[in-house]
Formats: structure tokens, sequence, C-alpha cells
């Protein structure tokens, strides 16, 4: 493609152990890319444990940035002025790429006129060897007719659609809800495949994974404000892009409110909650058939009975899973 890297892979770390990093940059390294089409980019946002002396053999084939420590945010940010690839895919340190299901995402990418392929993920190694591609679409009309994975490790995107689009800084959690619904309003081609092109591994100290208390407060407070911002934004766009975004927007506010019961437990906190959410117009949930699951939980959460029915079982429920 006239002599540009073809796709810069970044790849933000913090405290990330060097084996996992190994894996992750050996998982790049080995697809059917030329040196010349590909670039790997580590930035380390102020890591303590010495990640980068694991991988020293590695490290003429990678751009290693090191920065005080200011986020996930401020580590892809700093990655996106650096990249020159046509292509950006991100990638977590602590995670990896599965060769066979990523080859095809790449062969989507080769002969396909796509602006973002979006592809799945695996948390274990079975074989998943048949793919089955949907018709590409606008990324407007894909979240007006379908729920969308927000996570930006899913999906490879032409770095031209970005534009001045980049991560809120100092947002650790949601960071991606917020990203990925508004590139994907500048998406024109959108190519979707079943394949399992990624292996995600949570860890119990990563952000998601952690089981303090304080953290997971901060992770309701953080994904509330990522909700509010998109309800703002919604209200500045054309119609089709502005119902695109408010879906986006009830189906994260239904996960907050799921959440909130999970990790609280407390109906007090949760009724402070939802009246938040009243009045900044977020609650109740929109009359919309979205899905089977959304309708179930907006009617549940607009009675005092469904919501003490929802008190009780969901954290059962989660248990079971």
């Amino acid at each position: 493609m006239d002599g540009q890297t073809l796709i810069s892979f970044i790849i933000p770390v913090y405290n990330v152990p060097a084996e996992m990093l190994r894996q992750c940059i050996e998982s790049i390294r080995r697809l059917s890319l030329r040196e010349n089409e590909r670039e790997i980019i580590v930035v380390d946002d102020g890591s303590d444990n010495g990640t980068i002396e694991g991988i020293n053999d590695l490290i003429d084939d990678i751009t290693y940035v090191r920065q005080k420590n200011m986020g996930v945010s401020a580590a892809r940010n700093r990655a996106l002025t650096m990249a020159a690839g046509q292509f950006i895919q991100f990638v977590d340190g602590d995670d990896y790429l599965i060769q066979s299901a990523y080859e095809h995402v790449l062969d989507l990418l080769r002969y396909n006129s796509c602006d973002m392929v979006m592809f799945d993920f695996a948390k274990d190694l079975k074989d998943n060897l048949t793919f089955e591609d949907s018709t590409p679409t606008s990324g407007s009309e894909l979240m007006r007719h379908r729920n969308i994975h927000g996570s930006v490790w899913a999906y490879i995107f032409k770095k031209s659609i970005l534009g001045s689009l980049r991560f809120t800084p100092g947002v650790a959690y949601g960071e991606d809800e917020e990203f990925t619904p508004q590139l994907l309003l500048r998406a024109e081609s959108v190519c979707q495949t079943s394949a399992k092109a990624y292996f995600y591994r949570q860890r119990e100290s990563s952000a998601t994974g952690s089981n303090d208390v304080r953290r997971k407060l901060r992770r309701l407070q953080e994904s509330q404000e990522v909700i509010v911002r998109l309800h703002n934004l919604a209200e500045t766009l054309p119609t089709a892009d502005r119902l695109a975004i408010q879906r986006r927007v009830a189906q994260l506010t239904m996960d907050y409110i799921y959440n909130v019961i999970i990790i609280t437990g407390s109906r007090h906190y949760l009724d402070r909650k939802l009246q938040q959410l009243t009045r900044l117009g977020l609650f109740p949930l929109p009359d919309k058939d979205y899905t089977r699951k959304y309708s179930w939980f907006r009617i549940m959460t607009n009675s005092d009975l469904g919501l003490a029915t929802l008190m009780k079982t969901l954290p059962l429920l989660n248990k079971e899973r």
C-alpha cells in the first residue's frame, strides 16, 4: 500500500509481567505482515516492575516509550501521535492476538474497503476455524440496530477516520465505551466477523478485575460520567447519529444500574443513583424494544417491586456465572 506502514499495533502497559508482554508482542510478530508493514508501539505508563528488562531481545522490533503514570487513556493518546500506520490496532499488554483468526481479519482488511473490522474475542483456546462475516454497513446504522462491544481492542480501524478524536485523559474506567461509539459514527464501512481473533486475559490486578471497593465505586462514578458525556453529545448530532448514540447510552445506563446492584448490594445507594439519573434525563430507561433483555430490565426498574426483585436475584445470578 504505497510503501506506507499498514498497521500500527499500540500496546499500553502498566506493571504487566514481562512474559505476558513477550507473548503479546510475539503474537503480532507471527502474523503474515512484513516488517515494513507493521510497527509495534509499547507505551510504558510508569511501570515499577522493570517490564522492559524482560524483553530486551525484542527491543529492535518495537518502539518503546516510557512516561510517568498518567493512565491508559494518556498512554494510548501518546501512541496515536506517533503511529505511522494506515490502520490502528490496540492490544493490551497482558493479552495477545490469536493468529489463525486474526489472519482472517487481515484478509478482510486487505480485500475489502473497510474503515473498521470488528471481531470477537476468546477467554480460552478452543478452536474457532469457521468464521461468519456480515455485510459491511456504516457505524451509525450498526449502532441503531445492534448492540456493540465497546472494547477498543475488539476492532482494527483506519487512522484517517480518527480526526481529532482521542481518549479522555484521566478516565480509568469506561474510556473505551466513550471512544468506540464516537469512532463508529466516523466509519462509513464497518466489516464484522465472528472470528475470535483476540485472547482476553483478566487479571485480578487489572482495572476491571480488582476487588478493591474504592476502585469499584470509582468505576461506577466514571462510568456514569461517560454516559452523561455521550448523552450530551447525542443532543448535538444529526437525527441518525443521535438515535445511534441514544441506543448506546440506554444500553450503558442499563449496564450501569446492573453494576450498582452487583457491586454495592445497597438499595439505598441504588435509589440515590436512580435519582441522579432521573435528574440527568437518563432514567427511566427509554421505552424502546432494543433487545429482549433490555425490555425486561426496563420494565423491572420501573416499579419498586421490580427493583426489589432485581436486588435479590441479580447477585445470585451473578454468582452462578
